[in-house]
């Protein structure tokens, strides 16, 4: 049987400063107005979800922001098949009060609004408004808790549960965000690069997505989460991967846009989001959270998304995406220097050639090479 078609997905640009801490120009903007237009060019060029990210306090070259969820509501209301995936932090929310919501904007978009768990990486955030700053593990055992009280929410009536963060008694949410024949309620996303991450996500998520990584590290982040969610006994999440997309005629122009961005990158920022992020995966015992091997280069775009690789031309950039489709990548999430020119041309001319890739590969693909831990040999040597 044919692999289900990779699905794409788009970084909404709803905090100043675009999706690279850099002084290049770029023709992005943190507005409702350029994201109601974005929203809507995306659904027309390919792209099924849009994930809205959010920071409460201005840092670190994003010093406005608007709330995800209710951003999130405005663009699937101004959309007719994008789904949108709003990002929440435990410790900020109350999962009965997210389920109202997702219910709430899920019946208004009939069946399109998703979320993605984030555990959280900045300490300054939770601090400044008085709340508890948990350790590393301590977080994703608080958002597998969150994920466990939301999903039974969503599914059950009379829901319980007797955590040690969240405690829910005969609780019963009417109505229920819609049961779809894709889904049983909206879809759950969480992030994460660390051993803690990843056995959470095996064990509650829906989906998982990683920071930006090349071949051998999403087959090892694959590995880990299908044996996690083996060892539950439930199906592994399907696997989102984070990429910056610098497509342009030529490999030169494409490589010479990535050298400008590091060139002009807002050394202050992103040194500060460094140090920032770090701490968080210092506290992992075996160090492998987030950002613990990124370079400046790979902070420049804040979720590692150079390191995927998919800068080049069109033909270069769809044959990178495709041999991670071979890995077990389900799905990309993508940001972009110009939103509005270069999704369009992504529709254009990039999505055309994946799908012709796609269409070339065997109905059962054996040959991914994950054993070894080595990328398909159908990657060119420029990769």
């Amino acid at each position: 049987m044919p692999a289900a078609p990779l699905k794409f997905a788009y970084w909404v640009p709803n905090v100043s400063g675009g999706l690279v801490t850099s002084r290049i120009e770029q023709r992005t903007d943190w507005g409702y107005d350029y994201n109601r237009e974005l929203a809507v060019l995306a659904e027309n060029n390919g792209f099924e979800y849009a994930l809205s990210q959010v920071r409460y306090m201005a840092s670190y070259g994003a010093e406005y922001q608007h709330e995800s969820t209710s951003f999130s509501l405005a663009l699937l209301l101004a959309t007719e098949r994008l789904k949108v995936i709003a990002a929440v932090h435990p410790g900020l929310w109350h999962p009965g009060v997210l389920a109202k919501l997702g219910a709430t904007a899920d019946h208004l978009s009939h069946g399109r609004f998703a979320v993605n768990v984030v555990s959280g990486w900045f300490k300054d955030e939770f601090t400044a408004l008085g709340e508890p700053w948990l350790e590393h593990d301590e977080r994703y055992r608080r958002s597998e808790e969150f994920i466990t009280a939301l999903r039974r929410i969503w599914t059950e009536d009379h829901a319980e549960l007797a955590g040690d963060f969240y405690r829910v008694r005969d609780f019963s949410l009417k109505p229920k965000p819609l049961k779809t024949p894709e889904r049983p309620h909206p879809e759950i996303f969480q992030g994460g690069n660390s051993t803690a991450a990843r056995r959470m996500a095996g064990r509650v998520s829906d989906w998982y997505f990683s920071n930006g990584k090349d071949f051998d590290g999403v087959t090892e982040q694959i590995a880990d989460v299908r044996a996690s969610a083996a060892e539950a006994g439930r199906p592994a999440p399907r696997f989102g991967l984070n990429g910056f997309l610098i497509a342009r005629d030529s490999e030169a122009e494409a490589r010479e846009t990535l050298r400008e961005i590091v060139a002009q990158a807002d050394t202050e920022a992103v040194e500060g989001f460094g140090a920032a992020v770090r701490q968080a995966g210092r506290s992992t015992a075996d160090r492998k959270g987030m950002w613990q091997d990124s370079t400046f280069e790979d902070l420049v775009q804040y979720n590692d998304g150079f390191r995927t690789g998919l800068i080049g031309t069109p033909e270069q950039i769809a044959e990178r995406i495709v041999a991670y489709k071979r890995l077990g990548v389900d799905l990309f999430l993508l940001g972009f220097l110009h939103y509005h020119e270069e999704v369009e041309y992504f529709g254009r001319r990039v999505l055309p050639l994946v799908r012709e890739l796609e269409a070339q590969l065997p109905d059962t693909d054996t040959d991914t090479d994950t054993d070894t831990g080595t990328a398909p040999a159908s990657v060119p040597a420029h990769a």
